[in-house]
């Protein structure tokens, strides 16, 4: 594979032109490397299949086996990937857009990878103007991981450039939306009374 693009977009206010350009990727079935709220994401489109693949061979783990999450514009169409109910969508929109992944029973349109049904599916809405663009101009959203860093005092990766140099022949594109952070979003179990799974950059306990 060729080098991946490098490109900055500014994370206040994200132009239009270079936003189309890095959904162009994801509808070609791309992988990019992206920013949230919390630390730098890899992503795909979710419909594509190929491109899931990459993302778990980079991560070094089976399609079916790798714990995945949505990147979502919003909570509108979270009923066509998950099960909820009243009380979860209420601390759910609370909640978002801010740094959590709640996972939840997924619905019967949630895609098979690795030949296998996810039973479950983590749902981010990131407080990220670039990742929240990038979805809404895709029109679905984004399949996405985080980027370990084998530093084990620096356990994400946090500038841009340095991601870029780490993946620019396993990627097409890496966003450089400035530096990020290094503590991943909280991970709230939604179907069991919002249990936290992995202690993150949120407190959930604000919202309940």
């Amino acid at each position: 594979m060729s080098n991946a693009i490098f490109l900055t977009i500014h994370p206040d206010n994200p132009q239009e032109r270079k936003i189309r350009e890095a959904v162009e990727v994801l509808r070609n079935g791309g992988v990019i490397i992206y920013p949230t709220d919390t630390i730098y994401g890899i992503g795909c489109d979710i419909h594509n299949v190929r491109a899931v693949e990459r993302v778990c061979q980079i991560k070094g783990v089976k399609p079916d086996k790798v714990h995945l999450s949505f990147i979502c514009s919003d909570l509108t169409h979270i009923s066509d990937y998950a099960k909820i109910d009243t009380p979860v969508y209420k601390v759910m929109k609370k909640a978002l857009p801010g740094p959590f992944t709640f996972v939840l029973e997924s619905s019967s349109k949630v895609p098979r990878y690795g030949g296998s049904k996810k039973k479950t599916v983590g749902i981010r809405v990131p407080d990220n103007n670039i990742a929240l663009a990038l979805v809404r101009e895709l029109g679905n959203p984004i399949l996405s991981t985080s980027i370990r860093d084998e530093d084990e005092v620096l356990e994400y990766s946090t500038d841009p450039e340095l991601i870029f140099e780490k993946y620019r022949n396993l990627v097409d594109m890496v966003i450089d939306g400035g530096y990020g952070n290094n503590i991943a979003s909280t991970v709230v179990d939604a179907a069991n009374n919002f249990e936290v799974l992995r202690e993150g950059a949120g407190d959930i306990e604000q919202f309940l």
